[in-house]
């Protein structure tokens, strides 16, 4: 049977990396049609996890959008929804040589050259909130420029990963466009918090949810209630395969564990002595102020004491994870273990970032870790999709009554 003739309503995810906007899209009842990367270790990983859909390992900037119509009988504006991240790194932050003329930082142009040519009811796209600063705002008001030329209506807020029950620290913007007139409630409502939100320039997009009337906000998961049911490892250890070997103690470990009758990616990689020697000192919840000068790094030795304060950071059970990065390096921000002296695993992290247990990642230890850090916690994605979904069906029902053909499948 051809990919995506059922009832359910259709995605494509473009930069798909591991396939965490994927992920979340499918967990919400969508059916995801394709994901589209280049990387190798991205390909090995979405395939093993989405063996239901396509995948095409090849660069955007190759990518015929017409054999995506032809491939899976779509006609021009019947995709429900067009999803995905263009790489973050060259708006990040954490990028000292960022650019608005990075060639990187317009991959977006690939992206809306697709939904030029599939015109999708709906669009998600995903970033970091530096994309809202680079090249003073400049990127942000082109791609609203041309989504209004293709005919999209289209917003842009930055969703706190904390607020959807993401034991993490995590901002990100998402872009959400259709075709089909807008609404405000194409936005998720918040489901956990509220947390704190930075004052910043930025602060005109932070999407300021409010509880609907009579709900109670659940409280933030943090790092224990996510991980604190995964096995003791050493530094270095960890295999491919183990059993739990406890028991779940939170509704999110057991909703991790869900389809998975054991743990996959619960490796660690191994830190020198040093690197140790370093992390010894400091305790739960502290970071470099703790470890002795002598045992810093030269150009730490150099550092104001209000830098860098997630650098050689232990991170604490009753605390939300900093942001998983592309390294779980302690060099680079919390990531060593509350209790142990190493860094997160790969399966931590996962956890962290709100992938199922039986989700697994391929490829060498540091691609593991980069597919992670790179992807969309499902969890958030997953509260994205199902605010779409719900707008998709609004919009049906109200084309039913006035008579119009159906807009889009129904969900199941």
């Amino acid at each position: 049977m051809q990919i995506g003739l059922d009832s359910r309503p259709t995605c494509i995810d473009l930069f798909a990396g591991a396939g965490g906007l994927a992920e979340g899209f499918r967990q919400a009842g969508w059916c995801i049609l394709a994901g589209l990367d280049d990387a190798p270790s991205a390909a090995s990983t979405f395939r093993l996890n989405f063996p239901e859909s396509e995948f095409l390992e090849e660069n955007i900037c190759a990518l015929d959008p017409e054999r995506l119509l032809t491939h899976f009988r779509l006609k021009p504006g019947q995709l429900d929804c067009l999803i995905g991240g263009p790489p973050c790194q060259s708006f990040s932050y954490n990028n000292h040589a960022r650019s608005a003329s990075n060639h990187r930082a317009h991959l977006f142009r690939q992206y809306l050259r697709v939904v030029a040519s599939l015109k999708p009811k709906t669009l998600v796209m995903e970033n970091v909130p530096g994309m809202l600063t680079i090249g003073d705002g400049k990127i942000v008001r082109e791609i609203k420029r041309d989504l209004a030329a293709l005919g999209y209506e289209s917003c842009i807020k930055i969703l706190f990963a904390e607020d959807f029950g993401v034991p993490q620290r995590r901002r990100r913007v998402f872009i959400i466009a259709t075709k089909l007139g807008w609404e405000h409630k194409l936005f998720p409502t918040g489901t956990h918090g509220p947390s704190e939100k930075p004052s910043e320039s930025v602060n005109n997009y932070v999407h300021q949810w409010r509880p609907r009337k009579g709900q109670v906000p659940q409280k933030l998961t943090n790092v224990w209630n996510a991980i604190g049911d995964l096995p003791s490892l050493e530094n270095g250890g960890g295999v491919d395969i183990t059993p739990y070997g406890r028991k779940p103690k939170t509704e999110f470990q057991r909703q991790s564990r869900r389809g998975s009758p054991e743990i996959h990616n619960h490796r660690t990689r191994r830190l020198t002595s040093s690197m140790l020697r370093r992390i010894r000192n400091v305790p739960e919840g502290g970071n470099w102020l703790d470890i002795p000068r002598q045992w810093l790094p030269s150009g730490m030795k150099r550092a104001k004491t209000s830098d860098h304060t997630k650098r050689y950071g232990r991170l604490s059970r009753r605390d939300l994870s900093s942001t998983i990065l592309t390294k779980c390096d302690p060099h680079w921000g919390s990531y060593v273990h509350p209790l142990e002296e190493r860094t997160i695993s790969v399966r931590e992290a996962a956890r962290l970032q709100t992938f199922p247990d039986r989700f697994r990642f391929t490829g060498s230890l540091s691609k593991q870790y980069e597919l992670i850090g790179n992807a969309v916690p499902p969890l958030l994605a997953k509260q994205v999709a199902r605010s779409v979904l719900r707008y998709l069906d609004r919009r049906s029902r109200s084309d039913s009554r006035t008579g119009l053909p159906e807009k889009h499948r129904q969900r199941a």
